[in-house]
């Protein structure tokens, strides 16, 4: 080869190894300039919602991971695990790490206050008019910042983990304690880049409640707020659930760390619909289990709701599910509480522990029942069903309702607009009972459609524990009526 020949591949190496270093640094540059524009908007982003985010929240998932993977308690529950099992040390170090990369999330400031709470805003106001109340505000401003807040909430919907977030997001960024229905692709990355964390419900392997307890203890320790749904799972009738103790025992053995001072207050949020999305779904579900939809089903159903929503909103037609009320309730000390006990029940053993911790989830679940907010669908859905008919003169509904709210007014409850008549109160359930074929009526009677019956009880349900037993107001009121055994209904609950 020719000098000639050697200087022109030198001077063409020599070029693409420049051209390759000018790519190289100009990406890295442009990396660099777009990871500080994005730590510049999320710094802008909590600045405008002036929110407490605790820093715990921000440490990567590989610091946790190893938190964890390194915890006393997690390495003994894996030594018993290994012995019991009869595995090898790697294979229970595998499982233990399919764990933590199960639960652990990965917040994102900006996924949460640029994509999350938008995508919120946009949609509750356009499917709600969404109120909020406090029933205690100088109690829950007493809260010491420095302290633990946790948010204990009913739980009747889906849509429960948006409406508070949302109700809250201009306060404090909540980490959610999420389900197995949201481990699917793409809801399992959106719930984990606003800070939840996931359990698995009804599975009673140790090991895997040595780590989901460690987790918990670790970020209650740093400070993180979550939002817990002690019911554990969505209500298909209506009701309110038995309260379950395993998060809050969680919760609460933090206070048995060393070193750790600070209190952690429980705060009783109740929420409710007049119209719940998965409604006619979850009665379905408690009428006959065996009528539950398969996965590939329930997604087909969200994709035609999407679908049809969508269309209605671009053509303008779209129209409100009426309220999506929130109310917060008077908060609790957990040290306080456990002061107050004849025994020291943070030393018992767990089978000992958790009759107590069972009386404190039940008394924060009568907290949630008290300041559940009555909307107009409920108190018009509780007058209907109390009537053992389908066809009923309108003014005794109208003054079946009124004398409820009378009623729940003297109880102190939540009347969502009380101060409207009870006219126009009925006029606004009307709105919704003619949306989804309830209920007719004409300028004297009222009908409630064939086989609507436990879509009024599911609604009704929701504020039973308010009303007096077969109430029925003194005079020109229809007189107690048999009940008619054709009437469709929702069943009753088993008894414990």
């Amino acid at each position: 080869m020719t000098p000639k020949a050697w200087l022109a591949v030198g001077t063409a190496v020599f070029v693409t190894f420049a051209a390759a270093a000018l790519v190289l640094w100009l990406t890295r540059a442009a990396t660099a300039a777009f990871r500080a524009r994005l730590r510049r908007s999320a710094r802008r982003a909590v600045l405008d919602f002036q929110a407490r985010i605790a820093r715990y929240k921000l440490v990567s998932r590989r610091a946790i991971h190893d938190d964890l993977i390194l915890d006393p308690v997690v390495v003994a529950a894996m030594r018993e695990y290994r012995k019991e099992k009869r595995l090898s040390e790697l294979e229970v170090r595998v499982r233990v790490e399919g764990y933590i990369d199960e639960i652990l999330p990965f917040f994102n400031v900006l996924s949460y206050y640029r994509l999350g709470y938008n995508l919120a805003r946009l949609t509750l106001n356009l499917l709600y008019k969404v109120t909020v109340d406090v029933q205690d505000k100088k109690a829950l401003g007493r809260v010491p910042k420095q302290d633990v807040v946790v948010y204990l909430m009913n739980h009747r919907s889906n849509a429960d983990y948006v409406v508070v977030a949302y109700v809250l997001a201009r306060g404090v960024a909540v980490s959610y304690a999420v389900g197995e229905w949201a481990r699917v692709w793409p809801l399992e990355a959106i719930f984990k880049s606003f800070g939840s964390y996931f359990i698995r419900r009804r599975y009673r392997e140790p090991l895997y409640h040595a780590v989901l307890e460690r987790y918990v203890q670790l970020i209650t320790r740093n400070g993180v707020t979550q939002g817990v749904f002690p019911e554990g799972g969505l209500s298909r009738d209506g009701r309110f659930q038995p309260a379950k103790v395993g998060l809050l025992d969680y919760i609460a053995g933090t206070l048995r760390e060393p070193g750790f001072d600070r209190d952690i207050w429980l705060v009783p949020v109740a929420i409710n619909y007049d119209r719940t999305l998965e409604d006619r779904t979850l009665i379905r579900e408690c009428l006959d289990p065996a009528l539950r939809l398969p996965r590939s089903r329930q997604v087909l159903t969200v994709a035609h709701y999407l679908f049809f929503n969508t269309l209605r909103f671009l053509t303008g037609r779209i129209r409100r599910y009426g309220r999506a009320a929130v109310n917060f309730g008077a908060p609790l000390s957990l040290r306080g509480w456990l002061a107050a006990q004849d025994t020291d029940v943070l030393a018992l053993p767990r089978p000992e522990r958790l009759p107590h911790i069972q009386r404190l989830a039940d008394e924060m679940l009568e907290r949630v029942k008290a300041v559940i907010p009555v909307t107009p669908v409920a108190l018009a859905s509780a007058a209907l069903v109390s009537f053992e008919r389908d066809a009923l003169p309108r003014a005794d509904v109208l003054a079946r309702m009124n004398d409820y709210r009378d009623h729940l007014l003297e109880l102190n409850a939540t009347v969502v607009r009380a101060d409207r008549g009870i006219d126009e109160t009925w006029a606004r359930a009307m709105l919704m009972f003619r949306m989804r074929r309830t209920v007719v009526e004409d300028a004297e009677s009222v009908i409630v459609m064939p086989r609507q019956r436990p879509l009024l009880e599911y609604y009704a349900n929701s504020i039973r524990h308010l009303l007096p037993a077969r109430a029925a107001p003194r005079g020109a009121m229809t007189p107690a009526l048999e009940p008619d055994p054709g009437l469709h209904r929702l069943r009753e609950p088993p008894r414990a």
